[in-house]
C-alpha cells in the first residue's frame, strides 16, 4: 500500500528523471547494508528458534557491535558513491538513505528475535507498522503542499523507521526483560565469524537484485530517465517480494525447528510453500503480462508505454524469486551456506555481464531481461541442491499441477480483452485455480506454523 499510495505518488509528482536518481541512490545505500548485519539477522533468527534462552545475554552484546559496524558500513557506501561519481546533493541524500538502513536494520534485528521466539502476530505487526506511518506522514505533506521534494519522502522514512523501532524494541523488552548494552570484542569476533557465511550471502544477494537500477542510471545515455522507467516496474516486483518475505521469514524458525528435531513433515512444509508461493506468482505473471498497461495506468500517470515491457519480464523473474524464497530459505536453515554463495555469486557474474551488454543498448528493458536470467538460473539451483536431499513429493503429479494453471492461464487471457475490468476477474479465477489444483493447502501451512511450542 505505502508503494502505491506514496511512492508512486511521488514519482508522479517528481517525474521519472527525478525518481530515476533517488531509486538508484537507494539500491547504492542497500548495495552495503550487510556491513552493519554481517547475517546477523539470519543468525539469530536460526539459532533463537533452536535455543530461545540465549537472548537475555545475546542481545545487548550484538546491539552494541551494530553501532560499531554502522560506521563502517557508513564509511563504505560514501567512498564508493564518490568512487563511481556521485557529489554534492546525491551524497547528501544518500546520507539520509544510510541513516535509514541503520534504523531499518534495527528493526529488522528486534524482528529475528520476534520470529525467532515464534511470536509471529507481533513480528507481522512491526513488519508493516512503518509503512503505515509512511502512508499517514508523507500522505500528509503529499496533500498539503504544492512544493514536495524527494527530501520530504527520505524524512518521512526516517520518522517511520524511528516510530516502528521504538515500538518493536518495548514490545521484545516486555518478552525478555531490559538488556543491558555492552560491547565486547571476543564475543563479537565470535558472533562475526559464526555469521560470515550469512554475511557474505546476503551481500552477494543485494548486488544481483540492486545493480541494476544502478547500472542504469551510470551508464546508459539517458540513465536516470531509465532508471526512472525501470523503477515503475521494479517497486511493483519489491511489493511483491516483500509481501513473499514475510513469508519466508515465518519458514526460517519453522525449518529450522523441523530440522534441529529431524521432523518428516520438513518435505510436507516445503511442497506446500513452494505450491502457494509459486502458483501464485504465476497467476500474478500472467495477469501482468496481459494486462501491464492497464495496471500501471492505475499507479503512474506517465511513462506508462515505455515501463510495461520492463514491467512484465520483472514480474516473470518473480515467479523464480518465489523459488529462491522457499528453497533458499530451507538452504539456509540446513546451513548450507557454501552453495548459497557459490551459486549467487555465479548470478552476480551472470546479472553485471548481462547488464554490461543489454542496457546502454536496451535501457530498462536490458536490465529486465538480465533480472529474469539470473533469478531463473539462482532458482533451478536451489531446486536441484534441495532435492538432491529432500525426494519431491509426487513429482509427476506437482508437474501435471503446475503444468494446468500454466495452460489454464494462458487460455483465459488468450480469450479475454486487455480491459480494466479484467483484472478483476482473472485475480478471482485465478485464485479458484489455485485451489482447484491443490496448489494451496491451507490446513497444513496453519499446522506447521502455529505458534505452539
Amino acid at each position: 500500500m505505502a508503494i502505491f499510495g506514496i511512492d508512486a505518488a511521488v514519482q508522479n509528482r517528481l517525474g521519472s528523471d527525478t525518481y530515476g536518481l533517488y531509486f538508484s541512490l537507494l539500491n547504492l545505500s542497500y548495495l552495503f547494508t550487510i556491513a552493519m548485519d554481517l547475517g546477523i539477522n539470519n543468525y539469530t533468527t536460526r539459532n533463537v528458534a533452536q535455543y530461545p534462552h540465549i537472548i537475555p545475554s545475546y542481545f545487548g552484546k550484538i546491539f552494541g557491535l551494530r553501532l560499531i559496524l554502522f560506521f563502517i558500513y557508513t564509511l563504505i557506501t560514501l567512498v564508493f558513491g564518490f568512487a563511481i561519481g556521485y557529489r554534492d546533493g546525491a551524497i547528501y541524500i544518500l546520507g539520509i538513505l544510510i541513516f535509514n538502513q541503520f534504523l531499518n536494520t534495527l528493526i529488522l534485528y528486534v524482528r529475528s528475535h520476534l520470529g525467532g521466539l515464534h511470536l509471529f502476530r507481533t513480528d507481522a505487526l512491526i513488519s508493516v507498522l512503518d509503512k503505515f506511518l509512511l502512508i499517514i506522514i508523507c500522505g500528509y505533506l503529499l496533500l498539503t503542499t504544492s512544493d514536495f521534494n524527494i527530501e520530504w519522502l527520505i524524512w518521512s522514512q526516517t520518522v517511520a523507521y524511528a516510530i516502528t523501532l521504538v515500538v518493536g524494541l518495548s514490545l521484545l523488552i516486555k518478552r525478555i526483560g531490559l538488556p543491558k548494552l555492552k560491547f565486547k570484542w571476543v564475543f563479537s569476533y565470535a558472533i562475526i565469524r559464526q555469521s560470515l557465511p550469512f554475511a557474505l550471502l546476503a551481500l552477494l544477494m543485494v548486488f544481483y537484485t540492486r545493480t541494476d537500477s544502478i547500472m542504469l542510471e551510470r551508464i546508459h545515455e539517458h540513465g536516470a530517465y531509465e532508471a526512472g522507467i525501470y523503477a515503475k516496474g521494479f517497486r511493483l516486483l519489491d511489493t511483491l517480494y516483500m509481501f513473499g518475505m514475510l513469508f519466508a521469514t515465518l519458514l526460517l524458525p519453522v525449518f529450522s525447528r523441523m530440522i534441529k528435531e529431524k521432523s518428516a513433515e520438513i518435505g510436507f512444509l516445503l511442497e506446500s510453500a513452494r505450491n502457494l508461493l509459486m502458483g501464485g506468482g504465476i497467476v500474478i505473471a500472467f495477469i501482468a503480462a496481459h494486462l501491464a498497461t492497464p495496471v500501471l495506468s492505475w499507479i503512474y500517470t506517465a511513462d506508462i508505454r515505455e515501463a510495461a515491457p520492463s514491467f512484465i519480464l520483472l514480474m516473470w523473474s518473480f515467479v523464480a524469486m518465489t523459488v529462491t524464497l522457499v528453497y533458499g530459505t530451507l538452504l539456509t536453515a540446513k546451513g548450507d551456506l557454501r552453495f548459497l554463495n557459490i551459486s549467487s555469486a555465479i548470478g552476480i557474474a551472470i546479472n553485471i555481464g548481462l547488464n554490461y551488454v543489454f542496457i546502454p543498448k536496451y535501457g530498462a528493458i536490458g536490465a529486465a531481461c538480465s533480472t529474469l536470467v539470473t533469478q531463473s538460473f539462482v532458482a533451478l539451483c536451489q531446486i536441484v541442491r534441495v532435492h538432491q536431499s529432500i525426494s519431491p513429493l509426487q513429482p509427476l503429479r506437482t508437474v501435471l499441477k503446475f503444468s494446468a494453471l500454466v495452460l489454464s492461464m494462458f487460455l483465459m487471457n488468450l480469450f479475454l480483452p486487455e480491459k480494466n475490468w479484467v483484472f478483476f476477474l482473472e485475480c478471482s479465477v485465478g485464485l479458484i485455480f489455485l485451489f482447484a489444483f491443490r496448489l494451496i493447502d491451507l490446513p497444513r501451512i496453519r499446522l506447521a506454523f502455529s505458534e505452539k511450542k
